[in-house]
């Protein structure tokens, strides 16, 4: 059997995929990503799961974009699935990132209230991308759900989330207002002003919804 020099590199990629160097995968996921080969793919995706370097795993997610969607979308959909929560999350980062809406029932109530903050983030804006036309507004009713979670950077994903659904998330976020919740009340009153003004930053708007909260009490927000 003949070896051509594009076999040969194609060898050299993959290999430098697993190279103990950070710079060496990065190289070669762009390698990867500028001369597209379908024996790349698997590779790829199983490197998203367990590369440990942020710049390396979005160089990866770069790569399989440019891959023919046909190869890549069955692939990453059966990694929404994973026991590996890396996988779950970067398989959902780069689903966002391809934007093919077939994707969309993959976007399960399970994966959009993951007990890992990381693949919940990925869910909230694989999710915003991917809704369905005409689904928005169950999808911020699942989204709402997750008000009040987790630390700063986690509600501001959900934040942007919502508003990126536009005003088919008012109904959610006034009835959210009034939960006997404190930290729903305030993530859901800084929600609202987030709506109102996109320039406004989150911290100022979590600063004014706390003190609406604090000065109105649940069940009087929104009246």
């Amino acid at each position: 059997m003949t070896v051509t020099g594009q076999d040969t590199d194609a060898v050299r990629i993959l290999r430098g995929l697993e190279d103990g160097s950070s710079s060496a995968r990065l190289r070669a996921a762009l390698a990867a990503g500028t001369a597209p080969d379908p024996r790349f793919v698997a590779e790829l995706i199983r490197r998203c799961a367990i590369e440990p370097e942020f710049f390396v795993r979005d160089m990866l997610t770069w790569a399989l974009t440019r891959h023919p969607v046909s190869m890549t979308l069955p692939a990453l959909l059966d990694e929404v699935r994973s026991e590996r929560a890396q996988a779950r999350s970067q398989a959902l980062h780069t689903l966002s990132k391809i934007g093919d809406r077939r994707a969309w029932p993959a976007i399960t109530s399970a994966l959009l209230a993951d007990a890992d903050h990381e693949v919940a983030r990925s869910a909230w804006r694989a999710a915003v991308v991917l809704v369905a036309p005409g689904e928005e507004g169950v999808l911020a009713t699942e989204l709402a759900t997750q008000l009040g979670r987790g630390g700063r950077e986690t509600r501001l994903s959900l934040s942007q989330a919502l508003v990126a659904l536009g005003d088919v998330i008012e109904p959610v976020l006034l009835a959210a207002a009034k939960s006997p919740d404190a930290h729903v009340r305030t993530h859901a009153l800084a929600t609202q002003r987030l709506l109102r003004d996109p320039d406004a930053g989150f911290e100022s708007a979590i600063e004014e919804a706390k003190r609406v909260a604090v000065l109105d009490g649940p069940g009087q927000e929104g009246r």
